[in-house]
């Protein structure tokens, strides 16, 4: 849609313009939405029978609403998606500090504009983007951040105190006719989070004991972590009770959910001449580490596990297995199961573990979850008759080196003497190239010692698999 051509508020008027309040604006573009069964959060994943529903019940009814959520559940994005639901372009005063609507403005400058020019006020159109303001709640955000304060130099000039005119706005009234996001509400200090009361309830401000009646036409959205919402109870209650709508997010509910969200988001390293492939059980293994993750009891759950870990992890797989390709000179890019170390970096600085210390580290805990995740994924793909011929070439002799620098066709010598082996790994393969066999010879040699069918002794840079029986 393009700009609108009215300029002044007569030729407003003409066009057919009327005053509209915001919730009401947000409410009959929602139910435009409903009706053409448009997706009002594209990207947002698992969230279409919980989350949407109650926020589209909480706009219709035109409530202020607070996110609560642990890390990495999409709150911010679920709040910025929101301004779709504005009008593409608003009129306003022109000259004004808080979006004057220009059939009914709020601020003194705004109303004396008006007064003056009567239809011959200019007016100036806001694109939709530019009606969202969105702040990181720390302890240091104060009153003057959010509401405003008394500007010294307008007082010097000769005004009153009592004069709106003294008044250096904030955020909150800078963002009139539209949507205000505070993000981890609870790190407001108390006296901030009274402030608030009057933005809240009252829709007006008070500045320095003040009553400056600005009715302001906002949406206050907040988010918050669970833990800080409710066992430290840093919110105060009045606050509490202000937000008329408390949606609660969650993580993706299965692994087959999860792994959607790492491949819409996930944007994996590439090499020129170099082709990436991730199999299927290498995805599984992925979104299985950040499941056990969620459930373990070496990690803290109430800080949560992100499924900014699932994307990262797959990301720095995928570097490694780039890495590996560049260094061998081999032309396709195949994540394995001996890869999964370099993901010890990445996952300890993603969770925030319960027993860690000189007899359990950060590498243990996230070594221990990704053994969990391949014995998982193993007991699903790879059916104990498809595996026992396998097993029975080990115990008759074979012993087989891997380690994440070998090139993929030393995994190939030998690979017809071990009996199944071939086609077993030619079916989680996905392809019949050497690095592709590779990885799914890895995974099957690591899921039968992770069930007790196989020995397996470190090596130099690697391991060694053997007969179960073997020291």
């Amino acid at each position: 849609m393009t700009k609108p051509a009215a300029r002044t508020v007569g030729e407003l008027e003409a066009a057919g313009g009327a005053p509209r309040s915001l919730r009401d604006e947000i409410r009959a573009n929602l139910l435009d939405n409903l009706k053409s069964g448009a997706d009002l959060f594209p990207g947002i994943l698992g969230y279409d029978d919980t989350v949407v529903p109650a926020v589209e019940n909480a706009l219709l009814c035109g409530h202020d609403l607070i996110f609560l959520g642990e890390r990495g559940q999409a709150k911010s994005r679920m709040i910025r998606a929101m301004v779709a639901l504005l009008d593409e372009w608003v009129p306003e005063i022109a000259g004004t500090e808080v979006h004057d609507d220009p059939f009914a403005p709020v601020s003194a400058v705004g109303k004396a504009l008006l007064a003056e020019h009567g239809k011959d006020t200019p007016i100036k159109w806001v694109h939709r983007d530019d009606r969202y303001a969105e702040k990181l709640a720390t302890p240091d955000v104060s009153i003057a951040d959010l509401i405003g304060d008394v500007d010294p130099i307008k007082v010097a000039e000769g005004r009153s105190l009592g004069d709106e005119l003294t008044i250096h706005f904030g955020m909150l009234p800078r963002t009139n006719r539209g949507i205000f996001c505070i993000n981890e509400l609870p790190d407001l200090t108390e006296k901030v989070q009274v402030g608030l009361f009057n933005v809240m309830q009252e829709r007006d401000v008070q500045i320095k004991g003040y009553n400056v009646r600005l009715p302001l036409d906002i949406l206050v959205i907040a988010s918050a972590n669970p833990e800080d919402y409710t066992s430290r109870g840093r919110i105060i209650t009045p606050l509490k009770d202000r937000y008329a709508a408390q949606v609660r997010t969650h993580y993706p509910e299965t692994r087959a959910l999860e792994l959607d969200v790492v491949r819409q988001e996930a944007r994996p390293p590439s090499a020129d001449g170099i082709s990436l492939f991730v199999p299927p059980f290498m995805e599984e293994i992925l979104g299985e580490i950040t499941m056990q993750a969620r459930s373990s009891p070496d990690v803290n759950q109430t800080s949560g596990v992100s499924v900014r870990m699932s994307i990262a992890n797959y990301e720095t797989l995928c570097a490694n297995a780039v890495r590996r390709a560049l260094r061998l000179g081999e032309s396709e890019a195949v994540p394995r199961v001996s890869d999964l170390e370099a993901l010890v970096t990445g996952t300890a600085g993603k969770i925030e573990l319960e027993y860690a210390g000189e007899d359990r580290t950060e590498t243990d805990v996230v070594m221990d979850l990704a053994r969990r995740a391949v014995r998982a994924v193993f007991d699903v793909v790879a059916p104990a008759e498809g595996v026992a011929s396998i097993v029975e070439s080990f115990n008759q002799g074979w012993n087989v080196e891997v380690s994440a620098a070998m090139p993929a066709g030393d995994y190939l010598d030998g690979l017809d003497a071990i009996d199944g082996l071939r086609d077993a790994a030619a079916a989680l393969a996905g392809g019949d190239s050497p690095e592709r066999l590779a990885s799914a010879i890895e995974f099957l040699l690591e899921g039968l010692h992770l069930s007790n069918e196989l020995n397996k002794a470190a090596s130099e840079g690697g391991a060694r698999y053997g007969a179960a029986s073997s020291a």
